[in-house]
Parts: structure tokens; C-alpha cells; sequence
């Protein structure tokens, strides 16, 4: 049995002793106030500092992004399309400028085919304003008529009317020829405005304004006026313009 002596030895030589780290297996000392050392794992080494305080991004945690195609990917991509699309291009452009040299002659000969494009009338003042007056001359003296020489409006028929226009006058004047002798009738043509509408190398076409007077020279005698609108269309024999048609606008 220990005495008190040798216990006081014993802590004595505890506290002086270098501590030991107590490995597996090893029984704490009896009597001693310390407790149990226990064995405990290294710490790992610290990763060297590299004075960034920014946490580096997980690359593990996010999916990588789909690699780019650069430049030159997209350019050796391209050519084969363009060798594709480029002879279909052409031939659209080849189509489109065939129709439009169609289109372009077809209109131009429209526009040389038009009546307006042949229309003297438009452009002529020297052969319009003669074939006004010609035609004007011929109106006044195939349309007036004198119960004393009906002879003279024959010679007007005769000299200023051809083709059909000769038989529309002498059923136009047919009451006046018949009623002519017994009431004395003197019957004056004036023409107080002309137009024209066409006219194309030895054809015309007239709108003639002009005023009538109708006078009985017998008993009682008595003058109407009126006023007339009709058409006529003229031809051109050597140097007279003749009258080829009278329309009067009545069905």
C-alpha cells in the first residue's frame, strides 16, 4: 500500500514528465486529475492564399455552354448554300427580265397602235384648222336651200357629199324640197362652231354647231330659227374635203 509519501513522488514526476500522446489501445493513468487523451486525425494542409477573397465559380456544378462557331465555320457553311441558291436566282432574274422586254414591246406598240398617238388633231393646228373650214363651207351650202333655185343645192350635194351622206341629205331635206314651192321656204344654214375629233391622214370626224333660219316668203310671212348639233365624218379627195356620213344622234 502506497504512503503518502510516494504518491506526492509520483505527481511530481507527472508534472516534470514530457507529455505523450497517447496512442490506440493506451489505458489513462490511475490517480491522475487529467482526463483521457483521445487520438485525433490531422488536419489537412490549407490551400495556399492568393489574396482573392472571391470564391471561384463551381465549373462542376453548371452545364458547360455550347462551344461557338467562329468566322471561319460560318463561311465554309455558307458556300455550299450560295452554290445552291445562286443558279436559282439567276434563273428567276433571267425570267423576270424576259417578261419585262415583253411588257416593254407590247406597250410600246399599243401606244403606236393608239387612235390617240394617230390623232392629227392633237398635234396638227395647220391640217385641223383646214379641215374645219372646208367642212364648215360644205354644212352651209348642202343645208340651205331656196325654193327659187333648188338647183343650187343640188350642185351642193353633188360637189361636197359622197357615199352615204348622199342619201341621208335628201331624206333630211325631203320636206323641205316637198313643201318648198307652195310656202316660198328659204332655208339658211350657219355654222357657228366646229370641232375636231379625229383626224388621220385623209379621214375625219366633225362635231358641227350651227344655226338655222326658217323663212316663208309668201302671204304671210314668218321666220323660225333653231339651233343644230350633228356629227359628220369627212374624207379627203385630192384637194376637197367631202362630207362621208352625217349623224345626227337620233336612233
Amino acid at each position: 500500500m502506497s504512503t503518502t509519501r510516494h504518491l506526492v513522488n509520483r505527481h511530481r514526476r507527472l508534472a516534470t514528465a514530457p507529455p505523450r500522446t497517447a496512442g490506440a489501445g493506451t489505458e489513462p493513468v490511475l490517480g491522475s486529475t487529467a482526463g483521457p487523451v483521445t487520438a485525433t486525425e490531422p488536419d489537412p494542409p490549407a490551400a495556399p492564399d492568393t489574396g482573392s477573397t472571391e470564391a471561384e465559380p463551381d465549373t462542376a456544378a453548371t452545364d458547360p455552354e455550347p462551344a461557338t462557331d467562329t468566322p471561319a465555320d460560318a463561311a465554309r457553311a455558307k458556300v455550299p448554300r450560295l452554290r445552291l441558291t445562286l443558279p436559282a436566282v439567276l434563273c428567276a432574274l433571267t425570267v423576270l427580265l424576259g417578261a419585262f422586254a415583253v411588257w416593254a414591246f407590247a406597250s410600246a406598240g399599243s401606244l403606236r397602235d393608239e387612235p390617240a398617238r394617230q390623232n392629227a388633231a392633237l398635234t396638227d393646228i395647220g391640217r385641223t384648222s383646214e379641215v374645219k373650214g372646208r367642212i364648215g363651207e360644205a354644212v352651209g351650202a348642202v343645208f340651205s336651200y331656196d325654193y327659187a333655185s333648188p338647183a343650187r343645192s343640188d350642185r351642193a350635194a353633188s360637189t361636197y357629199l359622197t357615199g352615204r351622206a348622199v342619201q341621208q341629205h335628201k331624206d333630211m331635206l325631203a320636206d323641205v324640197r316637198e313643201q318648198a314651192p307652195d310656202q316660198k321656204l328659204v332655208l339658211t344654214t350657219t355654222v357657228t362652231g366646229s370641232g375636231v375629233e379625229f383626224l388621220d391622214g385623209d379621214r375625219a370626224r366633225l362635231l358641227i354647231f350651227a344655226d338655222q333660219s326658217n323663212t316663208r316668203t309668201g302671204k304671210d310671212e314668218e321666220t323660225t330659227y333653231a339651233a343644230a348639233m350633228f356629227a359628220v365624218d369627212a374624207v379627203r379627195r385630192g384637194d376637197a374635203w367631202l362630207i362621208a356620213a352625217i349623224d345626227t344622234f337620233t336612233r
